[in-house]
């Protein structure tokens, strides 16, 4: 233990604003999918990114039964979207019943009206205190060049740059 409260670190961190991104697997057939605020970009060569998920995640189990994700990062009318995928015992079955998507090349649930969106391979993985790296190699990505309307997670509350 390092004594720091989790609650100093918690209020810490709420001050680096961070986009907002689903993040969905599909295995046996069923979608699994999250909203995370950790996800970035780790290198163009080989095309990585990673996403940090909480070590007792339902998805986590998922993707590493699958080995595929996909990410789609949210523009500010995905607030709706972002909130339900981050509520806790929500039913495991049908959580994009709500949600407009498609599927891409690599069957995973992408969010039609995302401002980009990724596919992954996974990578690696890296287990880290309560959460798990998980590095995805990207095998697709597009982005929407005229867009300007990103959900922004500051504070623990979503906002925009607007």
């Amino acid at each position: 233990m390092s004594g720091l409260e989790d609650t100093s670190l918690r209020f810490a961190m709420g001050h680096f604003a961070t986009g907002i991104a689903i993040v969905t697997t599909l295995e046996d057939g069923h979608d699994h999918a999250m909203t995370a605020n950790s996800i970035t970009s780790v290198s163009l060569e080989p095309p990585l990114v990673l996403v940090s998920v909480r070590n007792d995640s339902g998805w986590l189990e998922a993707v590493d039964s699958s080995g595929v994700w996909g990410a789609s990062l949210l523009p500010e009318s995905g607030r709706p979207a972002a909130s339900w995928l981050s509520t806790g015992g929500r039913p495991l079955y049908g959580q994009l019943s709500q949600i407009p998507h498609h599927r891409g090349e690599l069957g995973v649930a992408l969010v039609d009206d995302a401002l980009a969106t990724l596919e992954c391979r996974t990578y690696s993985r890296h287990v880290a205190g309560d959460h798990t790296i998980v590095v995805g190699e990207v095998v697709a990505s597009r982005a929407d060049a005229r867009r300007d309307d990103p959900l922004i997670y500051y504070r623990s509350r979503y906002t925009s740059t607007r």
